[in-house]
């Protein structure tokens, strides 16, 4: 006789609004990243893309469900650090939302993103007078203009690797708890207890 598979029970952990921003997050981002500027058009567009979606996850960070809220995932520097270093020791609790580190890896790549575009909107008004930040900035001296590119190239290139620790993140902890937490974040579920 063949032993049925047992169907694990499983809670919804993540809304449709998290589970969209992420996915046209992590689009928009490698977009923005990988078109370094060129179409301009497309880079520009992704930019707005980026920050209007990151503008929204913080509105949501407020308002949205409990495991979308800040409070839920926010929490001390002392937990963080504890929750790593039970991570080295390959012992880390399970949380049905972001563990200590993954919550502050999504408050620093949010905090990353909006500087990254904000200083892609300084560049492009100074560029070519345009965006929002036209209004305040005017065309300005070539050597302003390369600082500024400067600056929003090494931000994106930090975001970019924190992105690349968050995924390795993910892999650990998929393994170490035995659940597929990219699935989850496509379907929305989590396998409940522990």
């Amino acid at each position: 006789m063949i032993p049925m598979k047992t169907k694990i029970p499983q809670v919804k952990v993540w809304d449709r609004f998290v589970r969209l921003f992420h996915w046209l997050l992590v689009a928009a981002v490698l977009t923005a990243y990988f078109s370094e500027g060129e179409p301009r058009w497309l880079h520009t567009t992704a930019g707005y893309t980026v920050a209007t979606l990151v503008l929204l996850r913080i509105v949501w960070g407020f308002i949205g469900p409990r495991h979308a809220r800040f409070a839920d995932f926010v929490y001390p520097p002392r937990a963080v650090f504890a929750y790593l270093a039970a991570l080295v020791r390959r012992a880390p609790l399970r949380y049905l939302g972001h563990n200590p580190a993954g919550g502050a890896m999504v408050v620093v790549i949010l905090l990353m993103l909006l500087a990254t575009t904000t200083m892609g909107l300084m560049l492009y008004a100074v560029h070519d007078g345009g965006g929002p930040f036209s209004l305040f900035i005017q065309k300005g001296p070539e050597a302003f203009a390369h600082s500024l590119e400067e600056i929003h190239e090494i931000l994106a290139n930090i975001t970019i690797t924190l992105a690349v620790i968050h995924v390795a993140g993910v892999l650990v902890n998929s393994w170490l708890h035995r659940e597929n937490l990219i699935k989850s974040m496509l379907t929305g579920y989590k396998r409940s207890g522990n």
